[in-house]
Formats: C-alpha cells, structure tokens, sequence
C-alpha cells in the first residue's frame, strides 16, 4: 500500500506562484508515472500535468508555459510548480501515481487533495 500527501496549496493573488508537493511512502516495487489532476469549482477533473519514471512530461494546454512538473525518483516526490496563477487556476489539487506492489499488482494511489485559491 502507498500513502501520497500534498503540501504547499494555499491562497495567492493573480499572477503569483505556489509549488505543490507530493511524497509517496509505504510498500512498493517501482512507482510508476506521477502527476496532478485538479477538481475546480463547476468543472470536471482535469488531468494537469503527469511525468513517467524517465522524466518525460504532459501538461493541461491552459496550463503550459506557467506551470512544471518534476520528481524526485529517490526520495520519491512529485512537484507541481505554478507560476502566472489565474483564479480559473482554483481548485483542488490531486497528487496520484502508479504503484506496481511487490508480486506485480498496478493501481493508482491519490493524495488527499489540497486547495489552491487563486484570487482576482
């Protein structure tokens, strides 16, 4: 079983910047692709940004150019930097990652979720 928890959400005004992380502890093989999807008010899921073990990344269209995803595949974290914040940025921000267990077993760990409020 694999435990994701979030940190760095919070309120900023338009224009400004947050970094969202996100550490993966607990009983694994390997931790596959990593990323963030957001749940804003009024819209669906939005997958965000997503980065594979070899550090190749996807983003949101809206989001490319102000946001970056990175790792750290030992200490085994996933980083969402937001620069240039727009209040339809606001939402709740899911870490996930995909967890193969030890006897080869896939599925998809998420983090608690943490608020992002973008202000005007």
């Amino acid at each position: 079983q694999v435990n994701l928890v979030e940190s760095g959400g919070g309120l900023v005004q338009s224009g400004g910047s947050l970094r969202l992380s996100c550490a993966a502890s607990g009983t694994f093989f390997s931790i596959n692709d990593m990323g963030w999807y957001r749940l804003g008010p009024g819209k669906p899921r939005e997958l965000v940004a997503s980065i594979t073990r070899g550090l190749s990344t996807n983003y949101l269209d809206s989001v490319k150019g102000r946001f970056t995803c990175s790792r750290d595949n030992v200490k085994n974290m996933v980083y969402l930097q937001m620069n240039s914040l727009e209040p339809d940025d606001t939402a709740v921000y899911y870490c996930y990652a995909g967890v193969t267990l030890p006897g080869g077993y896939d599925y998809t760990a998420w983090g608690q979720g943490t608020q992002v409020t973008v202000s005007s």
